[in-house]
């Protein structure tokens, strides 16, 4: 992916990892349009970043996504970057249903159902563009589990396998797919995540996935470096001692 010169759509980018980005990416030179489920936070992103785009879209309704996907594509024809940011993450008790099934499933309705159903609204589109890319977002914790979040870990691990699974379907086309791992930010996705010592800075990790585009243009995954101790464990062979010290933290750490 170049870093700049791009049409770029991000759903679920209005607060956190998403917003970030985005507004790093348009002031590279790209134009870049937000999606978001709440009207009032769009609102705000145009007043606070005027050179932004956006457009109301939730993911977990597919009428909706197929909506905003035509709605997009109208409006940015050059359209040649889509970045499926949404996701949520909860803490989850295994031991009753009460605890968890509401919980995973709407844990896989946005962080697997939501990218599959944004790839195949967009896929045609994407497909008629001289050069462009798919951007999944999976984490570190697709690679080594969090103890009290087992439905996003393994939302996360599908995404990691779709992502490399549509790289090999679209070898040799027009369009790319590209991994983005990050490791825990500090974010609102997990109460006191903002707060966590534990966590990445949210402007440190922002510059730096920047810094792996534009120096790492054919890069299939996109590591900082805080996510590579996740990332790699099993190939390291120390993989049950970076579980063991991922779960000594505090769970809402991530």
């Amino acid at each position: 992916m170049n870093l700049t010169g791009n049409t770029i759509f991000i759903p679920g980018a209005t607060s956190g990892i998403g917003l970030a980005l985005a507004t790093r990416l348009h002031d590279k030179g790209n134009t870049v349009i937000v999606g978001g489920r709440r009207t009032e936070l769009l609102d705000r992103i145009r007043a606070d970043h005027p050179g932004l785009h956006t457009v109301a879209i939730d993911i977990a309704d597919p009428a909706g996504v197929d909506a905003a996907a035509r709605r997009v594509i109208a409006e940015h024809p050059d359209l040649d970057v889509l970045i499926a940011m949404a996701g949520i993450m909860r803490v989850e008790d295994w031991s009753s249903p009460a605890g968890f099934l509401d919980s995973a499933e709407a844990t896989v309705t946005t962080n697997l159902l939501g990218p599959i159903r944004l790839i195949a609204a967009f896929i045609d589109h994407l497909q008629t563009r001289p050069a462009a890319t798919i951007m999944t977002v999976s984490s570190g914790l697709a690679f080594a589990p969090l103890r009290v979040t087992p439905t996003y870990n393994a939302t996360k691990a599908a995404i990691h396998m779709l992502s490399e699974s549509l790289r090999l379907q679209f070898h040799g086309t027009s369009v790319d797919v590209v991994e983005l791992v990050p490791p825990a930010v500090r974010t609102d996705l997990m109460p006191g995540q903002r707060d966590s010592d534990f966590a990445m800075p949210l402007d440190e990790f922002a510059d730096e996935v920047i810094d792996l585009i534009d120096t790492q243009p054919d890069a299939t995954e996109l590591l900082v470096k805080r996510v590579e101790f996740l990332r790699w464990g099993e190939a390291r062979g120390d993989y049950a001692g970076v579980v063991a010290t991922l779960n000594a933290h505090d769970p809402h750490a991530f």
